[in-house]
Protein backbone atom coordinates (compact mmCIF):
# COMPACT_ATOMS: atom_id res chain seq x y z
CA UNK A 1 0.00 0.00 0.00
CA UNK A 2 2.97 2.40 0.48
CA UNK A 3 4.36 1.91 -2.41
CA UNK A 4 0.88 2.54 -4.21
CA UNK A 5 0.70 6.13 -2.64
CA UNK A 6 4.04 6.50 -3.32
CA UNK A 7 3.95 5.73 -7.33
CA UNK A 8 1.04 7.79 -6.84
CA UNK A 9 2.56 10.27 -5.81
CA UNK A 10 5.54 10.31 -8.14
CA UNK A 11 3.33 9.94 -10.80
CA UNK A 12 1.52 12.94 -9.81
CA UNK A 13 4.35 15.28 -9.05
CA UNK A 14 5.66 17.39 -12.42
CA UNK A 15 9.05 19.01 -11.78
CA UNK A 16 9.95 19.61 -14.88
CA UNK A 17 6.29 22.25 -15.03
CA UNK A 18 7.27 23.65 -11.86
CA UNK A 19 10.63 24.49 -12.53
CA UNK A 20 8.74 25.83 -16.29
CA UNK A 21 6.69 27.81 -14.02
CA UNK A 22 9.33 29.11 -11.85
CA UNK A 23 11.05 30.65 -15.02
CA UNK A 24 7.89 32.69 -16.33
CA UNK A 25 7.42 34.07 -13.06
CA UNK A 26 11.27 35.22 -13.35
CA UNK A 27 11.23 36.14 -16.63
CA UNK A 28 8.00 38.28 -17.16
CA UNK A 29 8.46 41.23 -14.82
CA UNK A 30 12.07 41.61 -15.34
CA UNK A 31 11.28 41.56 -19.38
CA UNK A 32 7.75 43.54 -19.24
CA UNK A 33 9.45 45.95 -16.64
CA UNK A 34 11.98 46.86 -18.79
CA UNK A 35 9.75 47.29 -21.91
CA UNK A 36 7.39 49.12 -19.99
CA UNK A 37 9.92 51.65 -18.63
CA UNK A 38 10.96 52.46 -22.10
CA UNK A 39 7.76 52.72 -24.07
CA UNK A 40 5.60 54.38 -20.95
CA UNK A 41 7.07 57.70 -19.64
CA UNK A 42 5.42 57.46 -16.60
CA UNK A 43 6.09 54.22 -15.24
CA UNK A 44 9.92 55.10 -16.04
CA UNK A 45 9.19 58.48 -14.03
CA UNK A 46 7.05 56.70 -11.06
CA UNK A 47 9.62 53.74 -11.01
CA UNK A 48 12.42 56.01 -10.29
CA UNK A 49 10.75 57.62 -7.74
CA UNK A 50 10.73 54.23 -6.21
CA UNK A 51 13.65 53.14 -6.87
CA UNK A 52 15.31 56.64 -5.06
CA UNK A 53 13.39 56.52 -2.03
CA UNK A 54 13.92 52.90 -1.66
CA UNK A 55 17.98 53.25 -2.05
CA UNK A 56 17.95 55.89 0.97
CA UNK A 57 15.91 53.66 3.15
CA UNK A 58 18.20 50.69 2.82
CA UNK A 59 21.46 53.01 4.18
CA UNK A 60 19.67 52.55 7.06
CA UNK A 61 21.24 49.18 9.11
CA UNK A 62 18.15 47.83 10.53
CA UNK A 63 15.87 48.57 6.77
CA UNK A 64 19.08 46.98 5.33
CA UNK A 65 19.27 43.95 7.72
CA UNK A 66 15.39 43.36 7.71
CA UNK A 67 15.31 43.08 3.64
CA UNK A 68 18.21 40.60 3.85
CA UNK A 69 16.51 38.36 6.03
CA UNK A 70 13.68 38.32 4.16
CA UNK A 71 15.18 37.29 0.68
CA UNK A 72 17.08 34.39 2.67
CA UNK A 73 14.03 33.41 4.28
CA UNK A 74 11.58 34.20 1.21
CA UNK A 75 14.16 31.83 -1.21
CA UNK A 76 13.80 29.11 1.84
CA UNK A 77 10.02 29.41 1.36
CA UNK A 78 10.09 29.55 -2.23
CA UNK A 79 12.54 26.62 -2.65
CA UNK A 80 9.55 24.26 -0.32
CA UNK A 81 6.62 25.75 -2.80
CA UNK A 82 8.10 25.00 -5.87
CA UNK A 83 9.76 21.78 -4.95
CA UNK A 84 6.75 20.46 -2.51
CA UNK A 85 3.57 21.63 -3.77
CA UNK A 86 3.60 23.38 -7.00
CA UNK A 87 4.32 20.27 -8.94
CA UNK A 88 1.12 18.02 -7.87
CA UNK A 89 -0.88 21.22 -9.33
CA UNK A 90 0.25 21.86 -12.79
CA UNK A 91 -0.41 20.13 -16.13
CA UNK A 92 0.35 21.36 -19.91
CA UNK A 93 -2.77 19.38 -21.25
CA UNK A 94 -4.50 21.82 -23.78
CA UNK A 95 -7.47 24.11 -22.07
CA UNK A 96 -9.62 27.11 -23.36
CA UNK A 97 -8.83 30.64 -23.12
CA UNK A 98 -11.93 30.72 -21.25
CA UNK A 99 -10.78 27.65 -18.60
CA UNK A 100 -7.39 29.56 -17.82
CA UNK A 101 -9.10 32.85 -17.20
CA UNK A 102 -11.70 31.37 -15.52
CA UNK A 103 -9.24 29.53 -13.20
CA UNK A 104 -6.99 32.78 -12.81
CA UNK A 105 -10.01 35.19 -11.53
CA UNK A 106 -11.47 31.99 -8.90
CA UNK A 107 -7.47 31.86 -7.68
CA UNK A 108 -6.69 35.30 -7.16
CA UNK A 109 -10.23 35.93 -5.32
CA UNK A 110 -10.04 33.01 -3.34
CA UNK A 111 -7.01 33.61 -2.12
CA UNK A 112 -7.60 37.10 -1.70
CA UNK A 113 -10.86 36.61 0.47
CA UNK A 114 -8.80 34.28 2.97
CA UNK A 115 -5.67 37.19 3.20
CA UNK A 116 -8.89 39.86 3.76
CA UNK A 117 -10.02 37.58 6.68
CA UNK A 118 -6.71 37.10 7.85
CA UNK A 119 -4.92 40.63 7.74
CA UNK A 120 -9.00 41.78 8.91
CA UNK A 121 -9.26 39.34 12.40
CA UNK A 122 -4.94 37.95 13.12
CA UNK A 123 -3.05 41.45 11.95
CA UNK A 124 -4.89 43.87 13.20
CA UNK A 125 -7.36 44.57 16.34
CA UNK A 126 -10.27 44.14 14.57
CA UNK A 127 -13.59 42.08 15.28
CA UNK A 128 -13.82 38.92 18.35
CA UNK A 129 -9.96 38.08 18.20
CA UNK A 130 -8.12 41.00 18.85
CA UNK A 131 -5.70 40.66 16.19
CA UNK A 132 -3.55 38.07 18.23
CA UNK A 133 -0.52 38.54 15.02
CA UNK A 134 -1.03 42.47 15.32
CA UNK A 135 2.96 42.81 17.26
CA UNK A 136 3.93 40.59 13.69
CA UNK A 137 2.04 42.76 11.58
CA UNK A 138 3.18 45.84 13.79
CA UNK A 139 6.95 45.44 11.70
CA UNK A 140 5.25 46.33 7.92
CA UNK A 141 3.78 48.96 9.67
CA UNK A 142 6.69 50.66 10.77
CA UNK A 143 6.79 52.26 7.06
CA UNK A 144 3.72 55.11 7.25
CA UNK A 145 4.48 56.22 3.27
CA UNK A 146 5.68 53.36 1.74
CA UNK A 147 7.39 52.71 -1.47
CA UNK A 148 7.41 49.42 -3.46
CA UNK A 149 10.29 47.80 -1.46
CA UNK A 150 8.76 48.72 1.50
CA UNK A 151 6.21 45.44 0.04
CA UNK A 152 9.33 43.17 1.46
CA UNK A 153 9.84 44.82 4.94
CA UNK A 154 8.40 42.46 6.68
CA UNK A 155 8.29 40.10 9.87
CA UNK A 156 10.01 36.67 7.98
CA UNK A 157 6.44 34.78 9.81
CA UNK A 158 4.47 37.17 7.96
CA UNK A 159 6.13 35.90 4.70
CA UNK A 160 5.41 32.36 5.20
CA UNK A 161 1.78 33.40 6.06
CA UNK A 162 1.14 35.17 3.01
CA UNK A 163 2.87 32.74 0.95
CA UNK A 164 1.02 29.76 2.28
CA UNK A 165 -2.02 31.48 1.89
CA UNK A 166 -1.37 31.40 -1.59
CA UNK A 167 0.06 28.60 -2.98
CA UNK A 168 -2.72 26.97 -0.23
CA UNK A 169 -5.11 28.62 -2.61
CA UNK A 170 -3.66 26.78 -5.31
CA UNK A 171 -3.31 24.05 -4.13
CA UNK A 172 -7.08 23.18 -2.21
CA UNK A 173 -8.89 24.47 -5.70
CA UNK A 174 -6.50 22.37 -8.30
CA UNK A 175 -8.29 19.44 -6.29
CA UNK A 176 -11.44 20.69 -6.50
CA UNK A 177 -11.27 22.00 -10.11
CA UNK A 178 -8.19 19.71 -11.80
CA UNK A 179 -4.67 20.64 -12.37
CA UNK A 180 -4.24 24.67 -13.48
CA UNK A 181 -1.98 25.29 -16.79
CA UNK A 182 1.41 26.02 -16.61
CA UNK A 183 0.09 29.60 -18.00
CA UNK A 184 -2.53 29.93 -15.63
CA UNK A 185 -0.21 29.93 -12.58
CA UNK A 186 2.55 32.03 -14.02
CA UNK A 187 -0.10 34.98 -15.16
CA UNK A 188 -1.70 34.65 -11.44
CA UNK A 189 1.68 34.38 -9.45
CA UNK A 190 2.91 37.69 -11.41
CA UNK A 191 -0.72 39.17 -10.73
CA UNK A 192 -0.40 38.28 -7.14
CA UNK A 193 3.54 39.69 -6.99
CA UNK A 194 3.15 42.62 -8.34
CA UNK A 195 -0.24 43.85 -6.88
CA UNK A 196 1.01 43.52 -3.64
CA UNK A 197 4.33 45.30 -4.99
CA UNK A 198 2.32 47.97 -6.81
CA UNK A 199 0.01 48.55 -4.02
CA UNK A 200 3.27 50.10 -1.58
CA UNK A 201 4.03 52.04 -4.58
CA UNK A 202 4.29 56.02 -4.49
CA UNK A 203 2.51 56.45 -6.87
CA UNK A 204 1.36 60.10 -8.75
CA UNK A 205 0.03 59.90 -11.71
CA UNK A 206 -4.04 60.28 -11.53
CA UNK A 207 -4.78 60.36 -15.50
CA UNK A 208 -6.05 58.11 -17.75
CA UNK A 209 -5.37 55.02 -18.01
CA UNK A 210 -3.49 55.48 -14.54
CA UNK A 211 -6.64 56.31 -12.66
CA UNK A 212 -7.47 53.13 -11.32
CA UNK A 213 -3.95 51.97 -10.24
CA UNK A 214 -3.49 55.09 -8.39
CA UNK A 215 -6.45 54.88 -6.10
CA UNK A 216 -4.66 50.95 -5.41
CA UNK A 217 -1.96 52.73 -4.11
CA UNK A 218 -3.50 55.43 -2.53
CA UNK A 219 -5.73 53.21 -0.48
CA UNK A 220 -3.01 50.79 0.79
CA UNK A 221 -0.96 54.06 1.84
CA UNK A 222 -3.73 54.94 3.42
CA UNK A 223 -4.15 51.74 5.18
CA UNK A 224 -0.05 52.03 6.35
CA UNK A 225 -0.98 55.82 7.53
CA UNK A 226 -2.36 54.70 10.66
CA UNK A 227 -2.70 50.98 12.25
CA UNK A 228 -6.26 51.07 12.42
CA UNK A 229 -8.90 51.62 9.61
CA UNK A 230 -9.89 49.45 6.45
CA UNK A 231 -8.76 48.28 3.20
CA UNK A 232 -7.36 44.54 4.16
CA UNK A 233 -7.60 43.18 1.08
CA UNK A 234 -4.58 42.85 -1.61
CA UNK A 235 -5.87 41.60 -5.13
CA UNK A 236 -8.67 43.95 -5.02
CA UNK A 237 -10.78 46.41 -3.02
CA UNK A 238 -13.90 44.12 -3.55
CA UNK A 239 -13.91 42.73 -0.64
CA UNK A 240 -13.43 45.91 1.76
CA UNK A 241 -16.19 47.05 -0.19
CA UNK A 242 -18.73 44.00 0.48
CA UNK A 243 -17.81 43.74 4.35
CA UNK A 244 -17.81 47.52 4.84
CA UNK A 245 -14.04 48.32 5.79
CA UNK A 246 -13.17 50.56 2.46
CA UNK A 247 -10.92 53.25 4.24
CA UNK A 248 -10.54 56.69 2.23
CA UNK A 249 -8.24 57.87 5.33
CA UNK A 250 -11.13 58.09 7.17
CA UNK A 251 -10.23 55.42 9.34
CA UNK A 252 -7.24 56.64 11.28
CA UNK A 253 -8.62 60.02 11.13
CA UNK A 254 -4.96 60.85 9.37
CA UNK A 255 -5.94 62.84 6.39
CA UNK A 256 -3.42 61.18 4.66
CA UNK A 257 -2.53 61.57 0.95
CA UNK A 258 0.85 59.70 -0.53
CA UNK A 259 1.85 62.62 -1.98
CA UNK A 260 2.02 64.40 1.02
Amino acid sequence: MDSEIISALAAGYQWKLSLMAVVGILAIPVLGGVLMRALVPTIARESAENRQVYATKMQKPNYAANQKWNRKWGGVFLVVIFAGIVPFCLTLESQSGWRVLRDIVVILMFYDFFYYLTHRFLFHESGFLGGPLKWMHAVHHRQHNPCRGDSSYIHPLEVAIGLGLYVGAIFVLSQLMGNFHVITLVITWVAFSQLNLHNHDRWESDRFPFRYINYLSVMHHHHHAMFTGGNFATISLLYDWMFGTLDHGEGGKSGYRPKA
